[in-house]
């Protein structure tokens, strides 16, 4: 690749994500990933049709944005690299519920990127929603509640209750600087600083809230098309509408400590005022974060 790729680029929706033309990522230099990283940068997911690249150079391309994570949960592709995360419809393997990767670790991904190996004809697209705008469209007296807030996400679609963490519900993009929305619904679980049924309220306006048709782009896949997205500030899901083998196969970049803002969390962890049946789900949360380091046990 020359030293100012000739890249062509195509935005996809007001939104984020971008299609991008006349690059070879199997041959990818250090101005190509520096080009790659200022594009992914501004719009958050980005799509390159065309490419073929073997598993040995899917897992080269992934090194050349950091470190690769092993998936804890989720299966290798068969024969291949550890690195190499893979999934196929007959197994089960449709993200269809809205998520920010691996957030039940204390260090959530940095970035995907992704092989569409094999898809339907009809049906299987991703959508990705854009978590910066979620935040900045929240009215501002809820922008100043949800800055204070903490929110623990656990492993539970994945069959490991245990493996949970503690983050700020809303981080601060430690490239941009931008704040954005840092909840799912599939591995968020509670917020912290709030009672079960308040935490459950704001749960579920925020996870719809943050997903909804005007901050997300959905893309319509072709076989041998890569995909790149900034899981920092970004949520995706797969629409389960396909009939037939849809396989694909992802490395990932490890990511950092999600920083909150300013003082956050602002408010001590809820503690039941009175204790009794209805307050087991706090006593609950109190024994997670005992068990993360954050706290005592006094409920």
């Amino acid at each position: 690749m020359e030293s100012r790729p000739p890249f062509e680029v195509r935005r996809l929706s007001r939104a984020l994500g971008a299609e991008v033309c006349g690059v070879d990522l199997a041959r990818l230099d250090d101005a190509g990933t520096a080009a790659i990283r200022a594009l992914l940068l501004e719009h958050l997911v980005l799509f390159f049709p065309g490419q073929h690249l073997s598993i040995d150079e899917h897992v080269a391309l992934g090194r050349r944005f950091g470190e690769l994570e092993v998936h804890p949960n989720l299966p290798s592709a068969a024969g291949g690299p550890n690195e190499v995360m893979e999934l196929r419809a007959s197994w089960g393997g449709v993200a269809d519920e809205w998520h920010t990767d691996v957030t039940f670790q204390p260090q959530p991904l940095m970035m995907s990127i992704m092989h569409m190996v094999q898809c339907p004809e009809i049906g299987g697209d991703t959508l990705w929603a854009n978590q910066y705008l979620a935040y900045e469209e929240l009215s501002a007296p809820l922008r100043a509640m949800v800055d204070g807030l903490t929110a623990l996400h656990d492993a539970t679609p994945h069959g490991k209750p245990e493996m949970k963490a503690r983050h700020p519900v809303v981080r601060i993009h430690p490239e941009t600087g931008r704040r954005a929305l840092l909840v799912n619904e599939h591995f968020t679980r509670r917020i912290v600083e709030l009672s079960q049924p308040e935490s459950d309220v704001l749960l579920r306006f925020l996870v719809r809230w943050a997903t909804q048709e005007r901050f997300c782009v959905r893309y319509r896949w072709t076989p041998g098309t890569f995909a790149m997205w900034d899981n920092r500030c970004t949520q995706h899901f797969v629409v389960n509408d396909f009939e037939g083998e849809r396989v694909i196969q992802r490395v990932a970049v490890l990511g950092d400590d999600p920083i909150g803002v300013g003082d956050a969390p602002r408010w001590e962890p809820y503690r039941p005022v009175h204790k009794g049946t209805a307050s087991r789900d706090d006593a609950i949360m109190l024994r997670d974060l005992a068990r993360l380091g954050n706290e005592q046990v006094d409920a």
